[in-house]
């Protein structure tokens, strides 16, 4: 990278980071969780405001090519990380143990009511969507249900974060749930793929995706977390403490968000079950979950959710027809799937709808599934912006309606 590339890079992200902290002090004094700020502030910064107001500014500080942008996206990928891997930490197993019934029937039906109703909406209504699946109208019917099936696992994760909700029975409830949605739909999402691009984009069969995804998932909860919680404990006796952790954790995060990558599922779900070995369900952090926690929620995830703004331009690729279309099928799908699940597992309905609520917010899981799609060609700029504003919406509304559904104050946090 040259010098003067070097110079625009280091003021692009003091330029995010200042950004993201303004407005998400904004939306907090407004009793709003600071990622909404943070996203919104992505907003301002991006080609829907800054870039038309001022174009040549904006690509001056945010080229979408070359050595710039791609130290950019480096930076943005790692913030990614170990903005997941502090959200696992924050897990308390011994919790969601206890809540297993809720989970399995949470995620059961928030994933196939949604994707029912994303599926046959365009075999049944095909006109609709014409436009959008050049004449292979199966893969597309599974694509939609699948991106109306997910859950944004970093956004919820944040907003529980926020509201101080990670660890109480319904935070580990949505958590895990939110978990399992974006495991099964990450793998639909590959099965897709495999079936739609002509290079492949996955070197494996996606039935091996999924086998290798829980098998990771399994050891991971099990031996990695028994050899986790033992190395931790030799950490502390015998490195730096608690520099070390931060050093070795951050080999095992990019190791794992490697694998991931391999085995054909994200690199966030790696990064997540590292965070979930090393998790201590404690009621109060330690002093290395601690230094972590505090340098993720003020640099890492800050830059990363303010990233998601310049993604797309709201308006040149606005349908209204279809943002209001994909917005309300996903609402619907992903409220009633999951509050019906809840109910059946016998919670109460209010907490039901509570959690419905969380699980709607799709967020940064939703970009990321439709940046992809749209880069293999399976969907165009009008539908990538739809999902993009569905996912905005969603995830704005999650947080004052669990705020007001569950009794809390944001103004106190």
């Amino acid at each position: 990278m040259a010098p003067t590339d070097m110079i625009i890079f280091f003021l692009e992200i003091a330029v995010m980071l200042s950004m993201a902290l303004i407005c998400g002090q904004v939306m907090s004094k407004l009793r709003f969780p600071a990622v909404f700020g943070e996203l919104f502030g992505g907003i301002i910064l991006g080609p829907t405001v800054w870039g038309w107001l001022s174009p040549d500014t904006y690509n001056w500080i945010f080229p979408e090519t070359g050595a710039i942008f791609q130290g950019r996206d480096a930076l943005i990928q790692i913030c990614m990380l170990f903005f997941l891997f502090a959200a696992g930490l924050e897990m308390n197993l011994s919790i969601i143990k206890k809540r297993g019934t809720n989970i399995a029937w949470a995620s059961l039906m928030g994933i196939t009511i949604p994707f029912i109703l994303g599926f046959g909406t365009v075999i049944l209504f095909p006109d609709l969507w014409k436009e959008h699946f050049h004449g292979r109208i199966l893969i597309f019917s599974m694509f939609m249900g699948t991106a109306l099936s997910i859950s944004a696992l970093p956004v919820i994760a944040r907003t529980l974060m926020d509201l101080d909700l990670m660890k109480t029975d319904m935070g580990m409830i949505i958590t895990g749930a939110a978990t399992v949605d974006d495991l099964v739909g990450w793998a639909l999402f590959a099965f897709v793929l495999s079936n739609f691009a002509h290079e492949s984009f996955i070197n494996i069969p996606p039935y091996m995706t999924l086998i290798l995804l829980f098998l990771l998932f399994g050891f991971m909860l099990t031996i990695g977390r028994f050899l986790a919680q033992r190395a931790q404990k030799w950490f502390k006796s015998y490195l730096p403490w608690p520099g070390a952790f931060l050093g070795i954790t951050t080999v095992l995060i990019l190791l794992a968000a490697a694998f991931s990558e391999v085995i054909g599922i994200h690199s966030v779900f790696g990064a997540f079950l590292v965070g979930l070995a090393f998790s201590q369900n404690l009621e109060k952090r330690d002093d290395a979950h601690e230094m972590i926690y505090q340098f993720v929620m003020y640099f890492f995830a800050p830059l990363y959710f303010v990233s998601i703004g310049l993604r797309a331009n709201f308006v040149a690729s606005f349908d209204l027809t279809l943002v209001l279309t994909v917005l309300i099928i996903a609402c619907i799908g992903k409220i009633f799937g999951v509050t019906l699940g809840l109910m059946i597992s016998k919670m109460h309905w209010k907490q039901s709808i509570t959690i419905g609520f969380a699980m709607n917010a799709r967020g940064a899981m939703e970009m990321i599934l439709a940046t992809v799609a749209r880069d293999a060609g399976l969907i165009d700029d009008r539908l990538f912006v739809a999902l993009i504003i569905m996912a905005l919406v969603t995830s704005f509304i999650s947080g004052p309606i669990i705020s007001r559904l569950s009794g809390i104050n944001l103004s106190e946090f």
